[in-house]
């Protein structure tokens, strides 16, 4: 499968953590699941994501082996939060692009590629690289 490959990433990564969080909030409130199980389930995955990541946001990338340790415990959060979008049923074009986004700052550009389509990305969108 086509995929962007770019270096790890982790300040952009914990950028898109966020976006990643509140559009996931968007969605379940705008399908009303705000306040379900599945709906609590999924946003403690966002915000673990959000914790790996987010003391990376403003600053420059770790050193080569933490970046690589950072990006595999983030991997590891971000496959959970798309196993969660699944089950909410909240996939959308924006999301699976932000996740995408994620696993390509992550290092792991072909997984994104695939993965986003799991959150929702449309597999024509023009921004998916071919």
């Amino acid at each position: 499968m086509a995929h962007f490959q770019i270096p790890i990433n982790l300040p952009h990564a914990a950028r898109i953590a966020e976006r990643l969080e509140t559009r996931a909030e968007a969605l379940l409130s705008a399908r009303g699941l705000l306040g379900t199980e599945e709906a609590e389930a999924l946003h403690e995955r966002a915000e673990e994501l959000r914790l790996i990541l987010g003391k990376y946001e403003g600053q420059g990338d770790p050193p080569d082996d933490e970046a690589a340790q950072v990006a595999d415990e983030a991997a590891v959060a971000g496959r959970a939060l798309v196993e969660e979008v699944e089950s909410t049923g909240i996939g959308e074009d924006r999301l699976g692009q932000m996740v995408r986004n994620l696993f390509e700052c992550l290092g792991m550009g072909k997984e994104g590629a695939e993965i986003s389509l799991r959150a929702g990305e449309n597999p024509k969108s023009l921004l998916r690289p071919f």
